[in-house]
């Protein structure tokens, strides 16, 4: 059951804070989390205490910098520190981060503080930055088309390139002009049922987009074996050797699996990287055997749940997930 009350709230907190103690590398994403339990149950100052811890590590030991940035600024503005909020928000448009996170984070706080132009440009710029010409859209970038196209129609736009495609990629019964129509909030005042209908209509569609996100919380990833750790995994727990064979086909047929997935409509996909170690850890707290290959996709759904997965596919010109030092282009994705 998901929480709904604010002392629900902190509870599914302190839960994460402390699976966040136990499991120090997965630190970063669970964190987050309970710091946004922490924002809905009202504590927004101790939310921002923990993006501030979140920073205060180490450089290199933090992987989400401008993301932890993003949802502090979010946090802030929310509770009186506007200028600091802004400050933040436009160090992050000039570190311009290669991920889509932070900037709609950032974009989307402006939006809700009805600073419609500061969050078109937002939207516009990750969106120049991230998004190649003629390649398909990442699913983590989509929001930023979905996101633009709904500022664009507060201020009253004309339909641009980048609005045809968010409008293309929206699979929603009620087509994303209509969604995002600025004149809805009349249609609640309206004493016409046909008006009341349509208007039921379009909300019972942004709750199934809605559910569908809260429902894949994560990636749905697939377990990528690096080449030292598949040797030791291999001969330390030789029943898996059928599950792999050797490198070249375990690698063959994880973006084999992916693309699968990928072409049955499964959007949201990723990859997690195992280590023995990790693995025999969580066999071990599952009572059970690291040499059964039943346990290999629940491993994968457990790193994925901890935030460990990176999103598929990735640009063409992007590092191979494979860890080749080839672009993707040329390697797996060739």
């Amino acid at each position: 059951m998901r929480p709904d009350t604010p002392a629900d709230h902190t509870t599914e907190a302190e839960r994460l804070l402390r699976t966040a103690a136990q499991y120090p590398e997965d630190q970063e994403p669970l964190v987050l989390r309970a710091a946004a339990h922490l924002e809905l149950a009202g504590d927004r100052s101790r939310a921002s205490t923990l993006y501030d811890d979140l920073l205060a590590a180490p450089e290199s030991t933090v992987e989400n910098p401008h993301l932890i940035k993003a949802l502090k600024a979010s946090n802030l503005w929310e509770y009186g520190h506007e200028a600091e909020a802004r400050a933040i928000i436009e160090g992050i448009r000039a570190a311009g981060p290669l991920d889509a996170a932070p900037w709609q984070v950032a974009a989307e706080t402006l939006e809700a503080h009805d600073e419609l132009e500061s969050a078109h440009d937002f939207f516009s710029t990750a969106l120049t930055l991230l998004l190649a010409p003629g390649e398909e859209v990442p699913y983590a970038t989509q929001s930023l088309l979905t996101g633009r196209h709904r500022v664009r129609r507060l201020m009253g736009l004309d339909h641009d390139a980048w609005d045809e495609l968010a409008g293309a990629l929206h699979t929603a019964p009620v087509p994303l002009d209509e969604l995002h129509d600025p004149k809805r909030v009349w249609s609640l005042g309206s004493s016409d049922p046909v008006e009341l209908q349509a208007e039921i209509t379009r909300l019972r569609a942004e709750l199934g987009t809605y559910r569908t996100a809260l429902s894949r919380p994560f990636p749905v990833a697939v377990l990528h074996w690096p080449d030292q750790e598949l040797r030791e995994l291999l001969t330390t727990y030789p029943e898996l050797t059928e599950e792999y064979v050797d490198r070249a086909t375990h690698l063959s047929r994880l973006e084999a699996s992916l693309r699968d997935l990928h072409a049955t409509g499964t959007p949201n996909l990723g990859i997690v990287t195992g280590t023995v170690p990790s693995y025999e850890a969580f066999a071990a707290s599952e009572a059970a055997s690291p040499s059964d290959p039943g346990l290999l996709p629940q491993y994968a759904t457990t790193l994925a749940a901890r935030g460990r997965a990176t999103p598929w596919p990735p640009s063409r010109t992007a590092a191979c997930w494979c860890g080749s030092g080839e672009a993707y282009g040329g390697c797996h994705g060739g």
